[in-house]
C-alpha cells in the first residue's frame, strides 16, 4: 500500500505527489551511448498531517536521504507536486523556498552542517534569530543544555567531537520550535545514553508541541516509536 493512503482530511502540512527524481550518471563505461538516467524516487506520494510523527526506513542507498531533503524544499524534484504547510514547494525559488522554511521547519543532518565560524551557541541560536525570535540566545542556551552541552557554548565545530556537533545539530533544530522536523538518522553518531536522551527530546516535541516529526532511521526500535512506519524501496513508499 502507497504512502499517500493516509488520510488527507486533516491539517495536512505535507503533501507529495507523484515525485520522480532522476540523476544522470555518466562514465567510461557509457561514455559511447551517453549518460545514463538513475531514477531514485519513482512515482512516490506521500501525505503527513499535524502532530504526527512518520518514521522512514529503507536499505542504505534507497533514496531516504534525497526524500528528505525533496519535502523540506532543500532540492527540487525532477517531476511531481510537493506542497508544505499549504504551499507548493515546486513553484517557489530557492529564496522562496528558505522564506517558507524560516520558523516552520528544523533539519537534523546526518552530515551536521555546522557553520564553521560560529560557536555552538551562535550555530543554535541562528535559525532563532532568522525566525525573529528575542529570546533567541536564552532559547539557544537552554537547548544546549537539554542535550548536555551546557559547558561547550563557546566551542567552535572543529573543537567538537562528531557526537558533540550532532547534539549542537539537533539543538539548532530544535530551539527554533518548529512545526515540522526533519531528522536524519539523529542518534547515529551518538553513544547509547545520549542517543535516548535525544529521543526523547523528539518525542516530547512532538507531544507537547504538536510538532510534524518525520525521521529517518536504521533503529527498527526507533522506528516502532513513531505513529507510522513507511518502508523506501523501489523508489515508493510502503506502508
Amino acid at each position: 500500500m502507497d504512502g499517500a493512503t493516509a488520510d488527507a482530511t486533516a491539517a495536512e502540512v505535507i503533501f507529495a505527489d507523484r515525485l520522480v527524481k532522476q540523476i544522470n550518471t555518466s562514465g567510461p563505461a557509457d561514455s559511447a551511448n551517453g549518460s545514463t538516467v538513475l531514477a531514485i524516487l519513482d512515482g512516490l506520494s506521500l501525505r503527513v498531517t499535524a502532530g504526527e510523527s512518520v518514521a522512514i526506513v529503507g536499505a542504505s542507498g534507497s533514496g531516504k536521504t534525497t526524500l528528505l531533503s525533496l519535502l523540506a524544499g532543500l532540492d527540487l524534484p525532477s517531476s511531481g507536486e510537493i506542497r508544505l504547510a499549504g504551499e507548493s514547494l515546486t513553484a517557489l525559488d530557492e529564496d522562496g523556498r528558505a522564506r517558507l522554511r524560516a520558523g516552520r521547519v528544523g533539519f537534523v543532518f546526518q552530515s551536521f552542517q555546522l557553520l564553521a565560524g560560529l560557536t555552538a551557541l551562535e550555530n543554535v541560536m541562528l535559525p532563532a534569530e532568522l525566525a525573529g525570535h528575542a529570546d533567541a540566545e536564552m532559547r539557544a542556551r537552554a537547548t544546549l543544555d537539554q542535550v548536555g552541552l551546557g559547558q561547550r557554548l563557546g566551542h567552535y565545530p572543529h573543537q567538537l567531537s562528531g557526537g558533540e556537533q550532532q547534539r549542537v545539530a539537533i539543538a539548532r533544530a530544535f530551539a527554533g520550535e518548529p512545526r515540522i522536523l526533519f531528522a536524519d538518522e539523529p542518534t547515529g553518531n551518538l553513544d547509547l545514553a545520549t542517543g535516548n536522551r535525544i529521543v526523547e527530546l523528539l518525542f516530547e516535541l512532538n507531544r507537547s508541541r504538536g510538532t510534524t516529526l518525520i525521521l529517518v532511521t536504521h533503529d527498527n526500535a526507533l522506528a516502532q516509536r513513531c505513529q507510522r512506519v513507511l518502508t523506501l524501496k523501489g523508489g515508493r513508499l510502503h506502508e
